[in-house]
């Protein structure tokens, strides 16, 4: 890292995902009570839009669409926004730098639909609304923990070219265990909690977690074809 380098160096994709997930819990905040549940319940993702409940719910058909990806961008409260954006940061920086802008918003994105299908799955037609960046941000983890120990730790730390492991050495690799034994508890700990969405108790949504992460984990070898390209290139 050169001496001019800043320390904290955020792609501007994450820099701009954050700024979006921040103005939508102002505007949540800023929002009369009604209009704010209004609000939410049009972008957040609700099983059961898909069991006969979407005409019935804010945004009607249209948002049995298009809550596959606006439900990302919504969160339960500050607290909730604030742990998701350091996750972010941590793995989807990374993550951006060696895509790419588009290409890192196309794999968040369906990370967070596999998140979402996951869900609907186990939930199917119940009413409680999921909101949240978790999903995606878990396939970003899954993803990053693919390359980042792969890459040198002398000198320059260049991810971008970092060799892109096998699901196998992946999944035996000692450091990358005891990284997802901790996401494991903490989705254990928060699983059995609560948290309260639109005014109604209801709990984290651990298993559009786990869809996400499955699907970066498995999947990001589609999306990383480029990099191995070039890591031959410079091997």
């Amino acid at each position: 890292m050169s001496a001019s380098e800043p320390i904290l160096n955020v792609p501007r994709v994450v820099v701009l995902a954050a700024a979006v997930m921040i103005g939508a819990q102002i505007v949540q905040n800023l929002l009369p009570d009604e209009e704010s549940v209004q609000f939410l319940l049009a972008l957040a993702f609700i099983p059961a839009r898909y069991s006969g409940a979407a005409a019935e719910l804010p945004g009607g058909y249209f948002t049995a669409v298009t809550s596959f990806v606006t439900y990302i961008f919504l969160h339960g409260g500050w607290m909730h926004l604030v742990v998701n954006l350091l996750w972010m940061v941590a793995f989807g920086s990374p993550l951006a730098k060696r895509l790419g802008d588009w290409k890192f918003l196309a794999f968040s994105g369906l990370c967070g639909i596999a998140g979402a299908l996951t869900h609907l799955v186990l939930h199917f037609g119940e009413m409680t609304p999921v909101v949240g960046a978790s999903a995606a941000i878990s396939g970003q983890m899954a993803a990053a923990l693919r390359f980042v120990f792969g890459a040198p730790m002398t000198g320059d730390i260049d991810l971008a070219r970092a060799p892109l492991e096998s699901l196998i050495k992946t999944l035996t690799d000692r450091r990358i265990l005891a990284v997802l034994g901790l996401w494991v508890v903490l989705n254990l700990v928060f699983g059995l909690g609560a948290v309260s969405i639109a005014g109604a108790e209801g709990s984290i949504a651990w298993e559009a977690h786990i869809g996400g992460f499955l699907f970066g984990l498995l999947c990001f070898g589609f999306f990383d074809t480029g990099n191995e390209q070039e890591v031959a290139q410079h091997s």
